[in-house]
């Protein structure tokens, strides 16, 4: 639902502001992006890849009940997206490694806050799931 154009010198809510986009849902940037870094493991493999540059073996030790294959795939799509960076090195056998890049080091703050924010609030959140559940 629209609201009334602000008047001058009222700043609008983030929120509000995107929902008042008018965005097609199918095309509304703030999901896409969330739906890619709200997944199961891109955020942890931000999170890791925040410390230092990675090889795929480092990763999958820092993370180890991720899959082999699911591992490749979030690396890809955070390459995809521009979230961290592949590199190559020529060595027998090659060697990569992988590094946040600039796009990527931009999300930090914010994901770093809301990783604060749900360890903070998840036992709240995990008792209002068993009340909820009781019920």
């Amino acid at each position: 639902m629209k609201r009334e154009p602000l008047s001058k010198g009222e700043t609008p809510d983030i929120a509000e502001a995107v929902l008042n986009a008018g965005f097609d849902i199918s095309t509304c940037p703030v999901r896409d992006v969330m739906d890619h870094i709200g997944g199961k493991w891109s955020s942890l493999m931000l999170l890791v890849l925040s410390t230092k540059p990675h090889r795929f073996g480092e990763l999958k030790r820092a993370v180890p009940d991720i899959s082999q294959r699911m591992l490749t795939q979030t690396l890809r799509d955070l390459q995809r997206d521009g979230y961290i960076s592949r590199h190559v090195f020529a060595t027998v056998p090659p060697s990569v490694e992988y590094r946040l890049t600039p796009l990527g080091e931009s999300l930090m703050p914010a994901l770093r806050a809301l990783v604060a924010w749900a360890v903070d609030n998840h036992p709240r959140i995990a008792e209002a799931r068993q009340t909820f559940d009781a019920a």
